[in-house]
């Protein structure tokens, strides 16, 4: 979709949770990206074009998706945090920033209060500090049963899935980012997604205690138009975190990085390089 992937280079490393594809780009002082579930590191590509001049972009398939080992049984959210870590020893890297959407935003979250050595700042998008609604579960474990009756998530499928993912500006101005959600959602591995999907929906814990001892710089970041985690939801992660600062973005919804890369990057790169100092890699 951007023309960046002949300046990536792939990598594999192995993890508390599989192992996992890299696509890594770029120089300068690493940030790790993580995206949103049934979503793979493809989805930064916009973001990584703009911000590899100057820095690292390491980007994730996240546990059980894309090129990543696919997933046999469920996980935690700590588990994901060790596998952030293990993706940076792996890659000889002392500390990154950290860039995460959704599930990918929670797991930052996680993992800036888990191994708050390893991370520099943090951006935490499109995603919550709670559990999941009753709604929220209900809605998914229909999804789900209905993706392994069909074998994978189909063509009657798509539809509620891109209106948990994209809002009324990218569904109508944007076809390329609609495109993009369809073929990634096609290509998803129902088997291994489902543990991810049963992970981080049902199972997600309520993590606002954990984030109140983030002591790293974070942004949250919501979209104007995302049902999944409304801006209220950013507003109250943001609370639940010393020091956070908040934005709502207008024109997007729960996959912002894809939606307005250009937008997006700006904002990442403003609040990273308002660090004293970036993050170092070693090795």
């Amino acid at each position: 979709m951007t023309g960046i992937e002949d300046q990536l280079r792939e990598q594999a490393v192995d993890t508390a949770l599989g192992r996992i594809r890299l696509q890594i780009g770029g120089a300068g002082s690493p940030i790790v990206f993580w995206p949103s579930l049934l979503m793979t590191g493809d989805m930064w590509h916009g973001v990584a074009g703009h911000l590899m001049v100057r820095r690292q972009v390491i980007l994730v398939d996240p546990p059980g998706q894309g090129g990543s080992q696919p997933l046999t049984h469920p996980f935690s959210f700590d588990d994901c945090a060790r596998c952030v870590a293990d993706i940076l020893d792996g890659l000889g890297i002392q500390r990154a920033d950290f860039v995460g959407n959704s599930w990918g935003g929670m797991i930052g979250g996680t993992f800036a209060a888990t191994f708050p050595d390893r991370v520099g700042r943090a951006v935490l998008m499109n995603c919550t500090a709670g559990k999941a609604s009753l709604r929220q579960r209900i809605e998914f474990a229909i999804l789900l049963q209905m993706a392994h009756w069909q074998g994978r998530i189909g063509p009657s499928l798509i539809r509620p899935v891109l209106k948990a993912f994209l809002g009324p500006t990218s569904m109508r101005e944007r076809p390329d980012v609609v495109a993009h959600v369809r073929a990634t959602v096609h290509d998803v591995n129902i088997a291994s997604a489902s543990w991810a999907v049963k992970s981080v929906v049902p199972r997600r814990p309520d993590q606002r205690e954990l984030l109140s001892r983030i002591r790293t710089p974070v942004l949250v970041v919501g979209g104007a138009e995302d049902k999944t985690f409304p801006p209220r939801d950013a507003v109250a992660m943001a609370d639940a975190i010393p020091g956070a600062s908040v934005r709502v973005l207008d024109g997007v919804a729960h996959l912002s990085g894809l939606e307005d890369p250009a937008l997006v990057s700006r904002l990442i790169e403003e609040f990273l390089d308002d660090g004293e100092s970036g993050p170092t890699a070693t090795g």
